[in-house]
């Protein structure tokens, strides 16, 4: 019979359920079981494609171009399930698949309700992952907080969940908070509180992983314990990591958290073997020196905005035994900004995100300018690289209105343009070019020995291309176009000339890099940054 985890919390949002549910995820896949990984958004949105990164972070793209919520990354650099748009479960996707089969008279002519017809949707939707046949344990994590009105069918489903396949293939886990107060004293209430409106709902936790800024105290975990009717044991400290999140892993085997785990499902596995995490976490302690990398964006006062291209900076730090220290700096600030070589004094290397809209498109622009003019590493993704033709082209080429379509729509020298199949284009979720494609790279340029192959697989998120029109010019002025489609229709990647690391991208690499395998990209450019680092 397959296993299911659900992975639920209480108290506030942001606690880390995607840290905890792709950790415990790791930690069974290093103990040889297959597992698959699923989130639970409860908004309406059919998903997360059209909402503003300073409402919901990043958008994670998988391979079939579902745009979903940035807890898919972190299972993807935890974990090896496999993601794909069936992966990730909305409000809105329920009630939209319910509300077609009723106007399709699927029901019969009965009333549709909450009970049956929701959540047997929600619920259909986590039996088609979770019985795949190479599928030994599927966790689920449902998204926002116990209490909240948005999320009562879904935890209404993971209860009749347990009914339907037995208690003992069912494993509860509830993540809560206990804080710390005035004199450091640290509180159950909240947790105590937390549990009992979902014992209301009828779930009984089996596990509970208490976050805290330090570890729990045996008398604090037995007074839990006690007051929420879990096994002393299971009542897990989930404190603050260390050094970096890829800890948690061994943190939570430390607690036992696998171990319970696995007891209360029933399954016997092999021997856990922890010796990569190990690896990762030693070699991130154990680094040599600091590298600079200056990221360049515009939405910057949010961490979880970029969390892909930071963890995947991480990533190439960690393959190149080196720490990396991320200065965020504001393209619309950088606009105003006359002294770049005070701004840029002490960094290594650049890195210019994706993103939409005209907003801080000048800054972006001026540090590519600096990039190239100084010889300091610069890689573009997305956005990023559409703002170093736009930087090339009115710099080199001296088309001084040079510009893309986006920003100046009646320019005339648009050397950035709109997809031909997006000119007529209203309704803007799930609509533009998305998820993974083919690139060919071509022989002699920096990226083709980087990736040591000619074709690569990455995945896409926009509208907007190399115009053709100017691809000629662009070439014969020096600038390499490093990386075509299968077709040689639209440009995947450049390079600028005679520069030691200028690479720009269509796509987004930092998807599929993981702490374990970094990807070859960043790991490439932290080396690059590393080198200038050493020449001081």
């Amino acid at each position: 019979m397959k296993k299911y985890i659900f992975v639920t919390g209480g108290v506030c949002s942001s606690l880390g359920k995607g840290i905890a549910a792709s950790s415990l995820g790791s930690l069974l896949e290093c103990r040889g079981l297959r597992i698959r990984m699923i989130k639970i958004d409860p908004y309406i949105n059919v998903d997360a494609g059209t909402m503003s990164p300073y409402q919901h972070g990043e958008v994670y793209v998988t391979d079939d171009g579902a745009e979903t919520d940035l807890d898919l990354g972190n299972y993807a650099r935890f974990t090896n399930s496999p993601l794909s748009r069936e992966h990730s479960i909305t409000t809105g996707q329920v009630y939209q698949s319910v509300i077609t089969k009723e106007r399709e008279g699927r029901y019969l002519g009965r009333t549709v309700q909450v009970i049956p017809h929701i959540t047997d949707e929600i619920k259909q939707r986590i039996f088609r992952i979770g019985e795949a046949q190479d599928a030994d344990v599927t966790l689920i994590e449902v998204g926002g907080t116990v209490g909240d009105i948005e999320s009562i069918p879904f935890l209404e489903a993971a209860r009749q969940f347990s009914h339907d396949v037995g208690k003992k293939n069912v494993v509860f886990i509830h993540l809560t908070l206990v804080p710390e107060v005035t004199g450091g004293e640290m509180k159950t209430k909240p947790t105590q509180h937390s549990v009992k409106q979902l014992l209301e709902i009828g779930i009984v936790p089996d596990i509970l992983l208490c976050r805290s800024t330090k570890p729990l105290e045996e008398s604090m975990r037995s007074k839990i314990a006690l007051f929420t009717n879990v096994d002393d044991e299971a009542v897990i400290s989930a404190h603050d990591a260390g050094s970096t999140i890829y800890e948690v892993p061994l943190n939570y085997h430390a607690e036992g958290l696998d171990d319970i785990a696995v007891a209360k499902l029933g399954i016997e596995t092999r021997p856990i073997d922890l010796s990569e995490w190990e690896k990762v976490v030693n070699t991130i302690i154990g680094a040599r020196h600091t590298v600079r990398i200056a990221l360049v964006g515009k939405y910057i006062d949010l961490h979880d905005t970029y969390k892909s291209v930071h963890e995947a900076l991480y990533h190439g730090g960690i393959a190149n035994t080196v720490k990396v220290d991320i200065i965020k700096i504001d393209a619309e600030e950088l606009e105003k900004t006359e002294d770049l070589d005070s701004l840029m004094e002490g960094i290594h290397g650049i890195l210019i995100p994706g993103g939409f809209g005209q907003r801080g498109i000048t800054g972006m622009v001026k540090a590519a300018r600096y990039a190239r003019q100084n010889a300091l590493p610069c890689f573009g993704i997305c956005l990023g690289l559409q703002v170093m033709v736009i930087e090339y082209s009115r710099n080199v080429l001296e088309i001084e209105d040079a510009d893309s379509s986006e920003f100046s729509p009646d320019g005339k020298n648009s050397v950035v343009s709109l997809l031909e199949e997006q000119v007529d284009v209203t309704h803007y979720g799930g609509t533009m070019r998305l998820g993974r494609s083919e690139t060919r790279l071509k022989a002699g340029t920096m990226i083709r020995d980087i990736y040591g192959e000619e074709t690569i697989f990455e995945r896409h998120r926009h509208r907007y291309e190399v115009s053709n029109r100017f691809r000629p010019l662009l070439e014969e002025k020096g600038l390499i176009i490093s990386g075509v489609t299968p077709d040689e229709a639209l440009v995947e990647s450049i390079q600028w000339p005679d520069h030691p690391w200028g690479i720009g991208v269509q796509y987004h690499p930092e998807f599929q890099s993981k702490p374990i395998k970094a990807h070859p990209l960043f790991t490439s450019f932290i080396a690059a940054a590393d080198e200038v680092r050493g020449r001081g």
